[in-house]
């Protein structure tokens, strides 16, 4: 079993379309004696797809990777921030958000921000240049 990944996918579409060719013209001209010629370039066919898809899955797998890194960073930059809230907000503004999460009700804006005292700039601008975990 081979896997041979070539960069050049023109290079590769046109050894791909050579064989299927030569194989046509194996198969039109062909008697009882070149079989084994013809499993030979089936086989090479199949070798050639398989590298093709082995390329793209592991391209897939680092888009992938890396779009599972950056989701982490983010969960841990919003965990952070709702820490932050979570410590900056008055046991009143904390039950009446509990009572909304039971309830299923979304929370009304006028209704938030009036309640809501402004966060002070320096404890925000501290909490998020701290080191993330």
């Amino acid at each position: 079993m081979r896997e041979t990944v070539l960069p050049d996918h023109g290079r590769d579409e046109m050894a791909m379309k050579l064989l299927f060719w030569e194989l046509e013209q194996h198969l039109k001209s062909s008697s009882g004696a070149s079989v084994v010629a013809i499993d030979n370039k089936i086989e090479q066919a199949m070798d050639l797809v398989k590298s093709h898809l082995m390329y793209a899955v592991r391209e897939e797998v680092e888009v992938l990777k890396e779009q599972i890194k950056e989701l982490i960073e983010r969960n841990s930059q919003l965990e952070q921030e709702n820490n932050l809230l979570k410590n900056l907000a008055s046991p009143e503004q904390l039950a009446q958000f509990q009572a909304q999460v039971q309830t299923g009700s979304p929370p009304s804006s006028s209704t938030q921000a009036a309640q809501q005292p402004p966060a002070p700039s320096a404890q925000l601008a501290a909490q998020n240049s701290g080191p993330s975990a």
